[in-house]
């Protein structure tokens, strides 16, 4: 074994750059470019004799990772090889290789060796690079640093995907990241504040739940959008989805009555339905076949930080009887996000490739269609059936079963769900790993079991049951989130989705309903969540008998029509 050591050091990028190819995307530059005069009608890049464009960016930083070794020839023959772990490389020159893939937007390694007479080798070697991971890079650079510096034989590291993501990969995925975020707040400022504006418009519970029932109509833009996804494309959708939603957001928070909260809402909650829809089928095209529900299971992460954002400024409506407003006005931040990813988004390579193509369906397809989506759309209705409720019911029932109090309530709350993203994360790799089919059937089988039984259960058991159920579950989130863009193709993956998505609302307002009133009839909450949980269970026997195994298969493969 050679014997080394690593340092490593952060310098401000100089000629380094990244190149625009023809079509918007960025192409990895090796090494330092000897870059021509900036002319005055190019003032955003310099260019180069030939007439190719670079941007110097300067908020990022060039890491230098240099290893000091002693080896045999052999070691530093092997040394001599491309990589093939963190990065893919292709050689440039004598002892220098360059990017072939990988999370960088530039990477260059060089080795310089000096033989000595005991028949060894000094060698230092040298690697330069610049990540491509926008926003969440500061989270990666220590692992990939340490990746850097000590080599493996092939790509496998437990904090990464299965694949290794190439530079367009990763960019595409870590802005998706960062508008899922925004999508997550907008999903969760009614549902965290409305009990406080009734408070101010001065209604009862009554009204309360009319709006929450008034809402789910929104559903009915998310199947607009959806279908204009399908034809105009991912990108500009993606863009008025969630501009609009982050608007109409902010209107009401200025809104003088309940009706105009809740019509504004209504919109604006169908608007980032849809907007998440959008998010979830552009990764799913352009992830690589093994990492897709990995991707997922960061995007869910994402949509909980976002979710979890709006209950860290929820202070701000005990300040006054007027401060949940501040909560919906704290929305118009997204749109600064949002029209940033946007910026650098480019449209999907898939919708790209088949946007003009007329597609003729054979009767074979459109069977495959049918089936598909009569899968799924059960699947989430019976899922919603349950989850709806339990979660729903899941507070009235700690307080009036179990004598919680409201910080109870909160302590229990944060116990049992914040180690949910390990559920997540996990479920993401094993769905890759293990297969889709098995691990959304332990994830079902596990949540449903669990969360009925913290509704049977008293004391610690309760607590047990109820941390198991959400962290076990949460382990089919990830491959149930996938399935729904990967078994449809290009030209109505969005409306394919939205319909999906209808059917969750239908269950989820049958559940509420249903439970309702049987727990009214036998005058507790524990029994019919128990009914209702059989859905579940329903579920996960036809995922594992009639759903397809899509990991590692390209959509291609999934979907005929697409090839």
């Amino acid at each position: 074994m050679p014997r080394f050591r690593s340092e490593y050091r952060l310098t401000p990028p100089s000629d380094e750059g990244h190149r625009d190819n023809e079509d918007g995307d960025d192409e990895a530059i090796d090494g330092p470019q000897q870059i021509g005069a900036q002319p005055e009608d190019h003032p955003s890049g310099w260019v180069t004799p030939s007439g190719v464009r670079i941007r110097a960016v300067a908020s990022e930083f060039v890491t230098v990772v240099r290893t000091h070794l002693e080896c045999t020839d052999a070691e530093l023959a092997e040394r001599r090889e491309p990589r093939v772990d963190i990065v893919a490389e292709r050689a440039v020159d004598t002892d220098e290789w360059g990017l072939k893939e990988g999370p960088f937007r530039s990477y260059r390694r060089t080795i310089n060796a000096t033989a000595r007479p005991d028949g060894r080798n000094d060698v230092v070697e040298t690697t330069t690079y610049r990540l491509r991971i926008p926003v969440w890079g500061w989270l990666f650079a220590w692992p990939i640093r340490r990746a850097i510096a000590n080599r493996q034989e092939q790509f496998s590291y437990w904090w990464a995907p299965p694949d290794r993501l190439s530079a367009h990969a990763a960019s595409t995925l870590g802005l998706l990241c960062a508008v899922q975020i925004v999508d997550g707040y907008l999903g969760t400022v009614l549902t965290q504040t409305l009990s406080f504006a009734i408070d101010e418009f001065g209604r009862g519970n009554t009204a309360q739940g009319v709006v929450f029932g008034i809402v789910r109509f929104g559903v009915l833009v998310t199947l607009i959008m959806s279908f204009l996804a399908d034809r105009r494309g991912r990108r500009p959708l993606l863009l008025f989805t969630g501009v609009s939603s982050c608007v109409l957001t902010f209107l009401g928070g200025l809104s003088p009555n309940l009706v105009s909260l809740g019509g504004t809402q209504l919109v604006a909650r169908g608007l980032s339905t849809a907007l998440g829809i959008l998010i979830a089928i552009m990764a799913v095209e352009e992830m690589p076949a093994r990492s897709r529900a990995w991707a997922a299971s960061v995007l869910t992460m994402s949509a909980g930080l976002g979710s979890g954002m709006a209950v860290w400024v929820l202070p701000l409506a005990d300040l006054s009887v007027r401060g949940w407003r501040a909560i919906y006005l704290l929305s118009s931040l997204g749109i600064v996000v949002i029209v940033w990813a946007w910026r650098r988004l480019p449209e999907t390579r898939r919708f790209t490739e088949h946007a003009e193509e007329q597609i003729v369906l054979s009767d074979t397809d459109r069977e495959r269609r049918r089936i598909r989506f009569g899968l799924l759309g059960a699947s989430l209705l019976l899922l919603a059936l349950f989850a709806a409720p339990a979660s729903g019911f899941h507070n009235e029932f700690l307080r009036d079963e179990r004598g919680f109090s409201g910080v109870d309530i909160t302590v229990f709350t944060l116990v049992t769900a914040t180690p949910i993203g390990i559920g997540v994360l996990i479920g993401g790799r094993l769905s890759e790993t293990w297969g889709r089919r098995k691990t959304a059937a332990l994830g079902i089988i596990s949540g449903a079991t669990g969360i009925t039984l913290s509704f049977v259960f008293a004391g610690p058991a309760m607590w047990a049951a109820r941390l198991a159920g959400n962290v076990i579950g949460a382990v089919g989130v990830p491959a149930m989130a996938v399935y729904g863009p990967e078994l449809f193709g290009t030209h109505d993956r969005g409306r394919a989705n939205a319909l999906i998505v209808t059917a969750g609302v239908i269950g989820s307002a049958l559940g509420l309903v249903s439970v309702g009133w049987l727990s009214d009839h036998w005058d507790a909450i524990a029994p019919a969540i128990a009914l209702l949980g059989i859905g579940p269970l329903l579920v996960a026997l036809l995922v594992l008998t009639r759903f397809p195994e899509t990991a590692g298969a390209e959509l291609e493969e999934l979907n005929p029509e697409d090839a």
